[in-house]
């Protein structure tokens, strides 16, 4: 019952257990924040699809769902930041974001959760469409960059991996690598 039947509500309900276990939750992705973020309503067992029907997920607005749903941080990789705080947005932080949302937003997922991050989110790396990687899908598009700063994790595909991907988006000017490699990364925007 608690593996499958029991609906995980926030963050703040998933146990160091399933830390520990790197347990899969599954879901159905209600919105998505800046490129490398979105937020999950847990949907476990069944009765949530045709045709044994008996759950629904609601219909409620972003801010009205933000205590059901659990927030999600994309393992591995750094995404163009939008405009926060009164700052402006980085350059491709909107086809960043339309990339990820067309993607992603009202499918199901799986999710492998792996830890905490400092800002309470919920770490994961997993399959995102069978066979693809949401994380390597996205450095391929070159929407994102190599997640580098202290506690990254990249799953069982490794840093090497990930680097690797990134350097052949930037060979291949794919996304936000159309104009070059001389933009400014995620984390030095932060940084600055």
């Amino acid at each position: 019952f608690r593996r499958f039947f029991r609906r995980i509500r926030s963050g703040d309900w998933i146990t160091p257990d399933i830390f520990t276990k790197k347990q899969r939750i599954k879901g159905v992705v209600t919105t998505v924040g800046d490129a490398d973020n979105f937020r999950l309503y847990h949907t476990p067992g069944i009765g949530w699809r045709w045709p044994i029907k008996f759950r629904s997920i609601p219909s409620k607005t972003k801010g009205e769902l933000k205590d059901q749903t659990i927030h999600i941080r994309i393992a591995g990789v750094d995404a163009p930041e939008g405009a926060h705080f009164g700052r402006p947005a980085q350059p491709y932080a909107p086809e960043a974001l339309a990339w990820l949302k067309n993607a992603i937003e009202g499918k199901t997922l799986y999710c492998r959760v792996i830890r905490r991050d400092q800002y309470s989110r919920i770490v994961r790396s997993d399959k995102f469409m069978a066979p693809s990687i949401l994380s390597l899908e996205m450095l391929k598009a070159g929407w994102v960059t190599t997640y580098e700063q202290a506690g990254a994790e990249y799953g069982e595909w490794g840093k090497d991996e990930f680097l690797r991907i990134e350097a052949e988006a930037k060979a291949a000017r794919r996304g936000m690598w159309k104009l070059g490699t001389s933009s400014e990364t995620p984390a030095e925007y932060k940084r600055r």
